[in-house]
């Protein structure tokens, strides 16, 4: 079987004057070993998440392993619908949210006591999932963002990179935006990530794909607002 990926809950970059509407991708991988669900979301994709699953034939219980690129509460509010999957997330993030820098907004409270009641696995550096896929840290947007990467056939070779490249602006301009992270290491992994990647997957946009020309995209996202 080889690995395969889907973008379920489809993120944007919508922005208010003071605040945001911008919603985060979640991406299911498939792989030998089962299902790999790559971010959570927030609260207002909960239903969003559960419907994809649904629409796919799975449940959470079908999930047995989440990927955290972060622990900003628009990729991981939603992880409590997950108690019997392996959670994992870097040993950097978890320490940077015990205390995260002060303009810091998007924190949730009690995200460590909530992953404490499942079964976390904190990684350090780069590591293997299994054959194929791979994680790697990509600091900037926070201290302990991490990528993971993926060899597709058809595809080449996939980043799914979370926040570490939120939009194309972030890609064009070499910077991060939100950056958290006191190092200021944002630049450097998005150069990192465009010099090994066909294609990316952002946290807050469709797929870009590397052309002759350069990146590009193919879809569109739909945002509907019902009045009620």
């Amino acid at each position: 079987m080889d690995l395969s990926y889907e973008i379920i809950v489809q993120g944007n970059n919508l922005k208010l004057r003071d605040g945001f509407l911008g919603l985060s991708n979640v991406t299911l991988i498939r792989a030998p070993s089962g299902q790999i669900l790559v971010d959570t979301g927030g609260y207002v994709t909960r239903l969003t998440l559960l419907n994809a699953l649904k629409a796919r034939g799975l449940t959470p219980a079908d999930i047995p392993l989440v990927f955290l690129s972060h622990l900003h509460f628009d990729h991981s509010h939603n992880i409590d619908l997950f108690p019997d999957a392996k959670i994992l997330v870097s040993r950097a993030e978890w320490d940077y949210v015990a205390n995260p820098h002060r303009d810091d907004l998007f924190v949730p409270w009690g995200i460590r006591e909530q992953l404490e009641r499942h079964d976390l696995d904190l990684i350090d550096g780069e590591g293997q999932i299994e054959p194929g896929l791979e994680f790697f840290p990509a600091p900037g947007h926070t201290p302990g963002c991490f990528a993971l990467k993926l060899s597709v056939p058809d595809k080449g070779l996939v980043v799914i990179a979370a926040d570490a490249i939120k939009y194309p602006k972030e890609a064009l301009q070499g910077a991060c935006d939100l950056e958290f992270d006191p190092m200021n290491r944002g630049g450097d992994t998005i150069r990192r990530i465009l010099a090994m990647a066909d294609r990316i997957v952002p946290g807050h946009f469709p797929e870009l794909r590397r052309t002759a020309k350069g990146l590009t995209w193919d879809t569109e996202v739909e945002f509907s607002l019902l009045i009620r």
